[in-house]
């Protein structure tokens, strides 16, 4: 059954909000009720309750704090995420809208998102391309909102009748008509958002900030446009914040730095942590290297810094080494702090060994902080520090079945051997489909004459065909 919120609009009763099934159905919001009752007889209502929808929405838009740190409530039904400089911390802007998506679609909530060079343009594209995620490229705006509805511009109802009187019906035909008559017709506002979505006329977002959040701000007298005057503001900032933190108990793990321009408009920076500090050199520092993607412009006359992301922390107790046996053990979490704002959260890994016989199912990726666990790597069976995926196809001279190779080509240098071991026989995993169980590899750990190791594999044991076809694969080096 189709399901509808209404609500009173002080003349009479409309929709606000309709279902899949009730906008299948041909109901809309705005629609008289009296009219959907009589398309749909038993429609199921409820009655709205905007305060409820009011405060949800500024839930979803804190949650979204997590993507970005420039983020803003969009009544009644959206939230705008500026993302800039913060994609690639996920992999991309195809991966993080996705991923967006995907997040809210686990918690209940079906949503639609784009992202476009203009918060005007994506607001369009998010509620008129009619697909869950849409990536408008770089440049190309105008061209990915000309054949939306004129709806999609944010006009009022008024504009909009008159607008279809006069035959416009999507945004390209009304963008390349002359703006002076229909600003004397419909006012100012018209070519206002016209503006703000092709991207001639800025639009700032107002971002949030939720008071619960540990956060300081400096204002300045003079507008500061120097990376030496950010650097100082910087290291006040941080340590601020750091106070606060310990006042809590708590430890920074996101911070978003927020440069407020005397244009009104704020340019942000994001640097995360692998696990809770409140080291205020060390958070300072890695603020102080993104210091070069914020411009200033005409000055900036306020900077705030914000712990969007902590986790508790308590004292630890600094460890006491006595004997020279017993050094000191090195902390990685800056350095890996600091590849990780470089390069992204996901490019920073390390490999960690799994039980399984089958070299290339044997590693999988973890954080780099990730607790050691489980698997060790085995001593008595040396692996290659480098493997290759998927292995190289070689050429050889060897005697079947248990023989090494005297020589190999690969990609056409002839590679003469000196020193070989094995085979180490590796068979497949019978768990995983019955064809993999008579699968046979002999491994060789093979040095050639200028000294460089390699790992072959020859597919089959040497006699019977049915365990593989008997050909040479490179899987790896040394």
């Amino acid at each position: 059954m189709p399901l509808v919120t209404s609500l009173h609009d002080g003349r009479r009763r409309v929709i606000a909000a309709v279902d899949s099934a009730a906008e299948a159905a041909g109901l809309y919001p705005g629609m008289d009720l009296a009219q959907a009752k009589i398309l749909i007889p038993g429609l199921a209502v409820h009655e709205a309750t905007p305060a409820l929808d009011e405060a949800a929405l500024q839930r979803l838009t804190e949650w979204c704090l997590r993507y970005a740190p420039l983020v803003s409530a969009a009544p009644p039904d959206g939230v705008w995420i500026d993302i800039t400089g913060t994609a690639h911390l996920h992999d991309g802007e195809k991966a993080l809208l996705h991923g967006l998506v995907a997040r809210l679609a686990i918690h209940g909530v079906t949503a639609r998102a784009a992202i476009a060079d203009t918060p005007g343009a994506a607001h369009a594209l998010a509620r008129f391309r009619m697909r869950d995620a849409t990536v408008a490229a770089s440049g190309e705006t105008a061209a990915a909102i000309a054949s939306l509805p004129i709806e999609a511009l944010r006009l009022t109802p008024d504009i909009l009748s008159g607008l279809r009187l006069l035959g416009f019906e999507q945004v390209g035909k009304l963008a390349a008509t002359p703006r002076a008559p229909l600003v004397r017709r419909f006012g100012p506002l018209l070519s206002l958002r016209l503006d703000q979505a092709s991207g001639a006329v800025f639009e700032p977002i107002v971002p949030i900030f939720p008071p619960a959040l540990v956060q300081a701000r400096l204002t300045f007298v003079d507008p500061l446009m120097t990376a030496e005057s950010f650097l100082a503001v910087i290291d006040r900032l941080a340590g601020m914040t750091c106070t606060d933190l310990e006042k809590a108990g708590q430890g920074a793990r996101r911070l978003d730095l927020l440069f407020e321009r005397v244009d009104g408009t704020i340019q942000a920076v994001r640097v995360g942590t692998a696990r809770a500090s409140r080291n205020s050199r060390h958070l300072a520092r890695m603020l102080a290297e993104k210091i070069e993607l914020i411009d200033p412009g005409l000055g900036v006359e306020a900077m705030r810094l914000i712990v969007s992301l902590a986790d508790p922390l308590a004292y630890v107790q600094d460890a006491v080494h006595l004997t020279q046996d017993d050094p000191p053990t090195k902390d990685l979490a800056p350095l890996i702090d600091r590849l990780a704002n470089r390069l992204g959260a996901r490019r920073v890994f390390r490999d960690i060994p799994v039980e399984s016989d089958v070299p290339e199912r044997s590693v999988r990726r973890v954080p780099a902080l990730a607790p050691r666990r489980g698997t060790k790597w085995p001593a008595e069976l040396p692996r290659p520090v480098r493997l290759l995926d998927p292995p190289q196809p070689v050429d050889t001279m060897a005697l079947l079945p248990d023989y090494p190779p005297v020589a190999f080509t690969w990609r056409r240098v002839r590679h003469r051997i000196r020193r070989a071991d094995g085979p180490e026989r590796i068979a497949g995993e019978w768990w995983r489909h019955d064809a993999e169980m008579r699968l046979v590899r002999d491994y060789f750990r093979l040095e050639d004459e200028d000294g460089r190791r390699f790992w072959l594999f020859r597919r089959g044991d040497g006699a019977d065909t049915a365990t593989g076809d008997m050909r040479w694969f490179l899987h790896g080096f040394f």
